[in-house]
C-alpha cells in the first residue's frame, strides 16, 4: 500500500504571486513545506505536481536541486495533474497537500491516513465540517477514487479543485471527517496575502528549530502567549468553507 503525498504548487497567484519562493527562517516556504511532510510517519513519498506554464519552470528546477520528484501537468485542470502524477507513480493513497501552508502538522495527516486505512474507506478529510485552523486542512483518498472523479468531473469548479467532486457526491464514497477535540477554525493559518505572510513570519521566529518541528499544540500555546500573533490575518478574505 503506498502512500504519496502530492503538494501542488504554482508560482501564479491572483493576490500574492511567488509565495512559494517566501522566505521563512531562511528558506522558502516552499522548502518548509516538504521538510514538515518528512516527519510524517505514513507517508512513503512526497512529489511536486506544478504546472507547465513556463513561469514554473522555477519551481521544477527548484524541486530538481533538492532530489525532489515532479510531474507537470494542467494548470487550470488541477485533477487531471493529480490523477497523472498519481498514476505515474503508482500511488494507492494519496494525501493532498497545497503549498501555501506553513503549518501543515503531520500528526494529524498521519491521524487522518490512519483513518482511510483502518476504516477502509475511499475518502477521509478534516475539513468538513472545518474544525482545525485553515492551513491545516488534510485530504486523503484512494486511487480509485481519484480515477473516478478524473472520469466523471464535468464542472471546471470540480476539475480546479481537487476534491469538489467527492463532497458533491458523498453518495458515491464512504467517507468520514476527523474531526478536532475543539472548534478552532475561526484561525486562519494559511498564506495567501502579505498579511499572512507576516503573520507566519512571527510564529516561526518563535518557534522554528531548524531539524525538529513545531506542532498545531506548540502554535496554540504560542498564540496564548501573544495574542496579538493571531489577530493579525483575521481580515483576510476566507476559503467559502471556513467563512
Amino acid at each position: 500500500m503506498k502512500v504519496i503525498a502530492i503538494v501542488q504548487a504554482r508560482t501564479g497567484s491572483t493576490r500574492y504571486p511567488q509565495k512559494v519562493f517566501a522566505s521563512l527562517a531562511d528558506q522558502p516556504l516552499i522548502w518548509h513545506v516538504f521538510d514538515r511532510l518528512s516527519f510524517s510517519k505514513k507517508i512513503d513519498e512526497v512529489l511536486l505536481a506544478t504546472t507547465t506554464n513556463k513561469n514554473d519552470d522555477s519551481l521544477e528546477a527548484w524541486a530538481t536541486g533538492n532530489n525532489i520528484k515532479v510531474y507537470r501537468g494542467s494548470e487550470n485542470n488541477v485533477l487531471e495533474r493529480y490523477y497523472e502524477a498519481a498514476k505515474k507513480h503508482h500511488a494507492d493513497i494519496i494525501v493532498r497537500i497545497t503549498a501555501d501552508d506553513p503549518f501543515k502538522d503531520p500528526t494529524i495527516i498521519d491521524a487522518v491516513i490512519d483513518l482511510i486505512l483502518n476504516e477502509q474507506l475511499d475518502f477521509a478529510y478534516n475539513n468538513n465540517p472545518p474544525s482545525f485552523p485553515e492551513g491545516l486542512d488534510t485530504e486523503v483518498f484512494t486511487f480509485q477514487v481519484l480515477e473516478l472523479a478524473h472520469q466523471n468531473a464535468r464542472d471546471d469548479f470540480e476539475r480546479e479543485h481537487v476534491t469538489q467532486y467527492f463532497y458533491r457526491n458523498p453518495g458515491l464514497f464512504k467517507h468520514k471527517n476527523f474531526a478536532c477535540k475543539e472548534n478552532i477554525s475561526h484561525l486562519r493559518w494559511t498564506l495567501d496575502t502579505p498579511t499572512d505572510y507576516a503573520m507566519a513570519q512571527e510564529v516561526y521566529e518563535h518557534l522554528y528549530k531548524e531539524g525538529s518541528i513545531f506542532l498545531m499544540n506548540d502554535i496554540l500555546q504560542l498564540l496564548k502567549e501573544y495574542p496579538s500573533i493571531a489577530s493579525m490575518n483575521m481580515d483576510v478574505k476566507r476559503s467559502a468553507m471556513y467563512s
